[in-house]
């Protein structure tokens, strides 16, 4: 099964280069075992930045995760999903 993480942060405005830093330096880090299948960062207007990640783990799998930014890089509470995918591999 192929799951997803995504994970998205809102940047307090003007940081939204500091949080898409702090993210790829954090995604650097992520424990090499188990690794993701495929990784990728986005960003879009309002400082906002996704991370997906793709691994090859049951649903309700112990998955390594970014974790929350400092308090003063982003506007609001991180959001946090999980999906399944519904497509054959």
């Amino acid at each position: 099964m192929t799951v997803a993480l995504m994970w998205e942060a809102r940047a307090v405005p003007g940081r939204g280069e500091a949080l898409l830093a702090w993210a790829g330096e954090r995604l650097g880090g992520l424990p090499a075992d188990p690794s993701p299948l495929r990784r990728e960062t986005f960003r879009a207007p309002q400082d906002r930045v996704l991370v997906i990640t793709w691994w090859d783990a049951p649903y309700d799998a112990v998955l390594p995760e970014l974790t929350d930014p400092p308090g003063d890089l982003v506007t609001r509470a991180v959001h946090r999903w999980r999906f399944e995918s519904m497509t054959a591999n």
